[in-house]
């Protein structure tokens, strides 16, 4: 087989299983047809970085509040066509202004404030200043609900937020076929979901988990602090 192919100026190799999260990741999306990524909470771009890395060629739109970490972001996917990303902002469960918390690590800030089991472990992540940003739902933003997104897929990194992302996207559930939502394991930001509410939640949607990845491990308790879902609408599989 090996010389039939090589003869034909090809080279066989043997495929390498997928063990790496981000490759895991994009495998899903391809396997589950979606059109979009919706990638909330982008900071400055790492998740789409990794996407790209591991051969996502969707379409990818990035949503960040902070005004550094936007600059940083639209610099980033300025040479990227398929990669959109949208004027600052937060997200939630209504419209209108709201009070940014940012942290020194700035993928930590949140609209909540800190716990005091995150201010103990992470004194990196205290926070620096606040910040006026404004506040709008996911169904409201024009260049989403009249995309021709059919299978979109949100992910939602918002330290704590996560409940407020989710009631504000009540009007695209039909066309959301998958997400990927940071859980807590411990209360990290005062007020908070349980992680085990947030997922059931998203299981009562018809959602079920696909894949669980590493998150924030603290070597002082030696445990994980909090882990990403990804889940995939029941049936919507090939």
């Amino acid at each position: 087989m090996r010389g039939e192919a090589a003869s034909l100026g090809y080279r066989l190799v043997r495929e390498r299983k997928v063990t790496e999260p981000w490759a895991q990741l994009v495998l899903a999306l391809r396997r589950q047809r979606i059109d979009a990524v919706l990638d909330i909470g982008a900071n400055v771009g790492q998740y789409a970085g990794y996407l790209r890395r591991e051969g996502w060629v969707g379409a990818i739109v990035s949503f960040e509040p902070i005004p550094e970490a936007h600059a940083a972001l639209v610099g980033k996917a300025a040479d990227d066509p398929t990669w959109q990303v949208a004027s600052r902002c937060a997200l939630g469960d209504h419209d209108g202004e709201a009070m940014l918390e940012v942290s020194a690590e700035s993928d930590m800030s949140s609209l909540l404030p800190q716990a005091a089991l995150l201010q103990g472990l992470s004194p990196s992540s205290a926070v620096v200043r606040q910040v006026e940003v404004p506040l709008v739902r996911l169904d409201g933003i024009a260049a989403v609900t009249g995309s021709a997104w059919q299978r979109m897929f949100l992910k939602i990194d918002v330290q704590g937020g996560e409940a407020a992302v989710l009631a504000g996207a009540e009007g695209l559930w039909p066309r959301i076929a998958g997400v990927q939502v940071e859980l807590s394991l411990v209360e990290l930001y005062r007020g908070e979901r349980p992680w085990r509410e947030t997922l059931d939640g998203l299981m009562q949607r018809g959602f079920e988990p696909h894949l669980w990845l590493p998150g924030y491990f603290s070597r002082q308790l030696a445990r994980h602090l909090q882990v990403d879902v990804v889940l995939f609408r029941t049936g919507d599989g090939p």
